[in-house]
């Protein structure tokens, strides 16, 4: 069992708890299109290039309303659950782990933050290594930011030894200092600032820039 399977599992239970119309934070999508994006991405290939490259969008967008509308919810978590198809290369466990990780635990976040009251929860010393060895890919989602961006922990008290405890982002001036436990600090990085528990520390101008979303979208 990996991480990432782990989270898979947990994000299928999530998701049969809450069923299809629960809300996430990703904007305008409800519990059955988060699902229906996720059957496509490991199993519709020639759909899955347009969650990254924007020409190819409206094709991946038509794909995914009709998984969602044409494929009962159920069989969507079981796909989920099950991974994706026999040949395709993220059954490795190695790949799946560097590919799926960080997906399967922000989705899962989505899911949970996005309904009200939500509860920070517990890591385990493993995960919270793990997603903090991924930030370092951080700089594919933020090399837009308008000032130089670093990570800092704030979670070694619980763990003496980890030695690591800083990343450099994006290097410009002025640097803004996100500060967090990773499973905060991945989470704000791709995007869900309003949900992530982090704090920002740097010059007024440059937080005031750095906390503007509108270069997120560009």
């Amino acid at each position: 069992m990996t991480l990432a399977r782990d989270e898979r599992l947990a994000l299928c239970a999530l998701l049969e708890e809450t069923g299809p119309q629960a809300p996430t934070l990703c904007e305008g999508w409800a519990t059955l299109d988060l699902a229906a994006h996720l059957v496509l991405r490991e199993r519709r290939p020639d759909a899955a290039a347009g969650i990254m490259i924007g020409p190819l969008a409206p094709y991946t967008r038509r794909v995914q309303h009709m998984l969602a509308q044409r494929t009962p919810f159920g069989d969507l978590v079981t796909a989920i659950r099950n991974g994706p198809p026999k040949l395709s290369p993220l059954r490795v466990a190695a790949l799946d782990e560097r590919t799926n990780l960080v997906e399967f635990f922000v989705h899962h976040e989505d899911i949970r933050r996005g309904a009200p009251g939500w509860a920070e929860r517990k890591l385990t010393p493993a995960l919270s290594e793990a997603l903090w060895h991924h930030l370092g890919n951080a700089r594919f989602f933020l090399h837009r930011a308008p000032v130089g961006v670093e990570f800092a922990r704030d979670d070694v008290d619980a763990d003496p030894g980890v030695e690591r405890v800083r990343i450099t982002v994006k290097q410009r001036t002025p640097v803004v200092t996100v500060i967090g436990s990773p499973a905060e600090l991945t989470l704000w990085a791709l995007g869900r600032t309003g949900a992530a528990q982090v704090r920002l520390d740097g010059a007024a101008a440059a937080v005031r820039q750095l906390s503007d979303r509108r270069w997120r979208r560009r």
